[in-house]
């Protein structure tokens, strides 16, 4: 066996390493990177995904979330009025092109019985960032990561941002839209829901 044989057969050896340690790295799960969480630890026990428009809520009136300002959101607080609930995230362009929108609604039909409310699908540190530079009038509650599972089992099976959910006075969730809202979203659910 002369050298060039068992250089390349070396290289060839060390290549099929290398392939074969890039496979088990690629395959690993990604770590999560560190996210507020709801502050309580109690599962929603929501609708399956391919509930009626008119399901209940499940579980999420008994959650509570840590706000970007350090103090809580809780939902059971909310109750009662007509609610425009947005999954959002610093990280997501359509979701923060409609922030103004919303606010907007909030400020406009608060006295009609409405309110918005933002869960954020991001980590604290950026979603307080963004409200320093674009505030907003409605409570924002860090939802985190573990806000998808909420986000699918209010319908939106994909886990998609944004994601908007119109609950009735009950927790009824009559209304859902998965994508970028328009204004003419806005005016139709208002039209439709306000009393």
């Amino acid at each position: 066996m002369n050298r060039r044989t068992v250089l390349i057969g070396t290289m060839a050896a060390l290549a099929g390493a290398g392939g074969v340690g890039f496979a088990v790295w690629r395959s690993a799960p990604a770590p999560r990177a560190p996210v507020a969480t709801p502050v309580s630890t109690a599962a929603p026990a929501a609708p399956a995904p391919t509930a009626r428009p008119d399901a209940p809520a499940g579980g999420l009136w008994d959650l509570r979330f840590e706000q970007p300002d350090g103090g809580t959101l809780v939902m059971a607080d909310r109750r009662g009025r007509w609610t425009l609930l947005n999954f959002w995230a610093t990280w997501c362009p359509p979701c923060v092109k409609e922030i103004p929108m919303l606010d907007g609604f909030h400020r406009e039909h608060g006295a009609r019985g409405w309110q918005v409310v933002g869960l954020a699908i991001d980590g604290v540190t950026p979603v307080r960032q963004f409200l320093q530079r674009q505030p907003v009038a409605f409570p924002v509650g860090m939802a985190g990561l573990d806000g998808l599972e909420l986000v699918r089992a209010l319908g939106n099976t994909s886990g998609a941002l944004p994601f908007t959910v119109i609950l009735d006075p009950t927790g009824a969730v009559v209304d859902r839209k998965l994508g970028e809202l328009r204004e003419a979203d806005l005016v139709a659910w208002a039209r439709r829901h306000t009393p």
